[in-house]
């Protein structure tokens, strides 16, 4: 089984009521994207500041950030045209986020990412933001915030400053409650690391040798450190957990790590080996909530056979992960079984909880089919 050619674009979904700071917080990101290309779709209407330029009730059209990024203001049945602009070749982005209006049900959005047609796309989370000070008058306005706390992958509780630590605690226990396994991180001003929803781009963004100062210079030039917004506080609200053998993975206990995972743990990313379930391939896992996918890819000539994982989240214990991810490898370096010897048969059942989250190819050359669930969480209940 061939790996996809073209990079799949993560779409992440960024949800909030009014006054939550979810476009603060996506300036934030479009501030400090650090050569990541960044295409925003606004589903919204008036006036709305992005990165010092306003997009105001231009639906059907798109305006360019100039730092790289783009901007639409689309309908929301509008959504696939747009997706299908953005991910075009010539639009070399990295990430695309959808700002959702402030009264969207965002699960309507991740169900609409869910069942696109579009392969150049892959699910990157719905954020959802929460603004601290107000959580229970807004619960009161619009109860239907526990709905959408219940779908969230990551639960960004805004404006924390505004209340004080016991307060604060105490919001983080009841938005913790009613998002279930979701990660939930405190943040000021929308200040969150943007490597918590992306991976940053690993080419530098100068293109052009010469080229406009952009805002994203300025910033980095009268912050200190010349790094606004990477301070060591954003990578204190989440852990990052890195995980590598050279034994191959036990694909039936590997599945039941994935499917049990805790509480908290945001995304895992990587590449996992499985030995004699699959000599040929490599698996690129993507999970972020309790959505997953793997797509195989051939070893290269030489190339070395590990499992290298990272994983993500808030709250989560370190030591109790890489625990439980060592208690998966194969035993019988290699084996599917523990009898010193591979048994086909159980080798290929073992394999059958990987292969249905794996996503197909097309027909076509460089397609790919997307085989998802309704919704994200649903993927891990059905195994």
């Amino acid at each position: 089984m061939s790996p996809p050619r073209t990079p799949q674009i993560p779409v992440v979904v960024l949800a909030g009521f009014l006054g939550s700071g979810k476009t603060t917080l996506l300036n934030h990101l479009l501030r400090n994207r650090a050569g990541t290309r960044i295409g925003v779709i606004v589903n919204d209407f008036g006036a709305i500041e992005i990165d010092a330029m306003t997009v105001s009730g231009q639906v059907g059209s798109t305006v360019s950030l100039g730092n790289g990024c783009l901007c639409c203001a689309v309908d929301a049945s509008e959504l696939d045209t747009f997706l299908e602009t953005l991910t075009r070749p010539s639009a070399r982005l990295d990430v695309i986020v959808i700002e959702a209006s402030g009264l969207a049900e965002p699960q309507e959005l991740v169900r609409m990412l869910l069942a696109s047609d579009n392969p150049h796309i892959l699910y990157g989370g719905l954020v959802e933001v929460v603004d601290a000070a107000e959580f229970g008058r807004t619960r009161q306005r619009h109860p239907e915030i526990d709905r959408h706390l219940a779908v969230a992958d990551l639960v960004v509780l805004n404006k924390s400053d505004r209340v004080g630590e016991a307060e604060r605690e105490r919001l983080r226990a009841a938005v913790a409650e009613l998002s279930g396994p979701a990660a939930v991180i405190s943040a000021v001003h929308g200040r969150v690391d943007p490597e918590l929803l992306f991976d940053p781009a690993l080419r530098p963004d100068h293109e052009d040798k010469v080229r406009q100062l952009t805002f994203e210079d300025l910033l980095r030039e009268e912050a200190p450190g010349g790094h606004e917004g990477h301070d060591d506080h954003l990578h204190a609200s989440y852990e990052s957990v890195d995980f590598t053998s050279d034994i191959p993975m036990d694909p039936r206990r590997f599945m039941e790590f994935l499917d049990s995972r805790p509480d908290g743990l945001y995304r895992i990313k990587g590449f996992a080996d499985f030995g004699a379930g699959d000599r040929d391939n490599t698996y690129a896992l993507h999970a972020v909530g309790r959505f997953l996918r793997f797509v195989p890819r051939p070893w290269a000539r030489g190339e070395q056979r590990l499992t290298q994982l990272v994983m993500i989240g808030a709250g989560i214990d370190a030591a109790a992960l890489s625990a439980g991810l060592a208690a998966c490898r194969a035993d019988g370096a290699g084996r599917a079984d523990g009898a010193g010897r591979a048994d086909g048969a159980d080798v290929e059942r073992a394999m059958w909880g990987v292969l249905r989250y794996v996503q197909e190819q097309a027909p076509e050359p460089e397609v790919f089919e997307a085989h998802e669930t309704a919704d994200p969480r649903e993927a891990a209940a059905e195994a």
